[in-house]
């Protein structure tokens, strides 16, 4: 007696298995992204480098993180990764410099630099 290991039945099995086992790698991988990606800080706009304010507020949001410092200090983010905090910046240059930290070491920094000008030193025409 012959059989035959071919038969619609085991075809049909078998897409349905192989079907099963690319879904579920796909979704692996889908799910992995934010593993690969590592961390991320994004401002919510870009501050111009000459100020004539004492006070300038960085807000954005950070992703992928487990620790995020300004300049060395902590910065708090909400649920969502956003952040806002106030930077002083001293009379001339100021140099800030945000730093994330992911759950697995990796770091990423964004580097703001800064010129503070009194409102009486500006020439106004």
């Amino acid at each position: 007696m012959k059989h035959d290991f071919l038969t619609f039945r085991s075809v049909v099995q078998g897409g349905f298995v192989l079907t099963g086992v690319l879904l579920v790698l796909l979704y692996i991988a889908f799910q992995a992204r934010f593993l690969i990606t590592g961390p991320g800080i994004t401002l919510n706009e870009d501050p111009s480098m000459r100020q004539n304010e004492r006070i300038v507020t960085l807000s954005g949001s950070a992703t992928n993180i487990s620790h995020l410092w300004l300049n060395g200090r902590s910065i708090y983010t909400d649920p969502k990764g956003n952040f806002a905090t106030d930077v002083v910046l001293e009379n001339g240059y100021t140099v800030t410099t945000l730093e994330a930290e992911d759950r697995y070491g990796r770091r990423t920094s964004l580097t703001q630099e800064f010129v503070y000008t009194p409102m009486s030193f500006t020439y106004n025409q």
